[in-house]
């Protein structure tokens, strides 16, 4: 049975010291530590330590094959996105990362699928950056955060972003970053665990609240983490949404729970009664197997809520491959 996972995340081994080639911090710089060990450092203070599966692909393969994952999808690390940065800088790093993934992927095609990233401050070089991964590079589309510094994804000046992918059949993924409330919860990875599904959230509100799913009904867009906390508050929200219309409905007067069949979610939801919900809220033919490899908050074994599941081989083959390959616009026979 195919199974292809649609979350995981890659780095290139070595990049240029970003502070010296653009003037400022802020930046992540990796150092390599031995043992296929690095740290990823801010301004010289660790942000995450990582291991050769961040960046190896010869690694991700072997690991695959143990696990029996045929196909990963390969997006960066949510902190590279750099949208406080000069949209020109950032436009330049997307053009780094991109470049390798599409390396990666050109060496290993049946096991890898890229996604890119883009400036997205700038809407205009989001759209070449886009345009380029696309029709250059090959790339199945992009990942891109919950927000864009102080837009939600319904700003206006998004719009025209996601009219591009709509137009050039691109599936964008949205990952949570720079979360709110990150000052205020400091102890316990709280921001991992309050802030990132709350931020999914927020990005799906947006969204549809914002009539951006309205007016493209043939933008293919998934959300990490099994949509975050929305679909634990969709009745509050869809309720909301019919009480408060003057506040909530201002913008689109249709009713919330209609855009549940026009996303995708992945299934990285850890517990097994919570997969159970989303198939009966969302419907299984929406949902693709994801594990955010290679980090630990993610499921160390793929596939496993889903194949442990009580579901049909039917239910069972459409979440570990063929939502992604919808998704995705991608045929199963090119990794087979």
């Amino acid at each position: 049975m195919l199974t292809i996972d649609i979350h995981t995340h890659i780095l290139p081994k070595d990049w240029p010291n970003l502070k010296q080639r653009y003037g400022y911090g802020g930046f992540v710089q990796l150092e390599h530590t031995g043992c296929n060990c690095a740290n990823m450092l801010i301004d010289g203070k660790s942000f995450r330590q990582i291991e050769a599966n961040s960046w190896c692909p010869e690694t991700r393969i072997q690991e695959c094959d143990e696990q029996h994952v045929q196909v990963q999808v390969l997006s960066t690390v949510p902190v590279m996105f750099c949208y406080w940065a000069k949209a020109e800088d950032t436009w330049d790093l997307s053009r780094l990362l991109n470049d390798h993934i599409a390396e990666v992927v050109a060496e290993n095609p049946h096991r890898f699928v890229g996604l890119g990233t883009l400036p997205m401050q700038s809407p205009d070089l989001a759209i070449k950056e886009l345009t380029r991964c696309v029709k250059e590079l090959n790339l199945a589309g992009v990942q891109i955060g919950t927000h864009i510094n102080e837009w939600n994804l319904n700003a206006p000046e998004l719009f025209d972003v996601f009219a591009a992918a709509e137009e050039l059949g691109a599936a964008v993924f949205v990952h949570p970053w720079d979360m709110m409330g990150q000052k205020e919860m400091p102890d316990y990875w709280l921001p991992w665990l309050v802030g990132m599904p709350a931020e999914t959230s927020r990005a799906m509100c947006s969204l549809i609240f914002g009539g951006v799913l309205e007016r493209l009904p043939n933008l293919r867009i998934a959300f990490a983490h099994g949509g975050g906390s929305f679909p634990a508050s969709i009745g509050r929200i869809e309720h909301a949404h019919q009480v408060r219309p003057d506040l909530c409905a201002v913008d689109n007067p249709h009713n919330p729970r209609k855009y549940l069949q026009q996303i995708y979610l992945d299934t990285l939801v850890h517990e097994p009664r919570m997969l159970d919900y989303l198939i009966d809220v969302i419907g299984y033919e929406r949902l693709a197997m994801g594990t955010d490899y290679p980090f630990p908050l993610g499921e160390l074994e793929p596939g496993k809520l889903i194949l442990n599941g009580n579901y049909s081989e039917t239910m069972k083959k459409r979440m570990l491959s063929g939502t992604a390959l919808e998704w995705l616009n991608l045929e199963a026979a090119q990794f087979l």
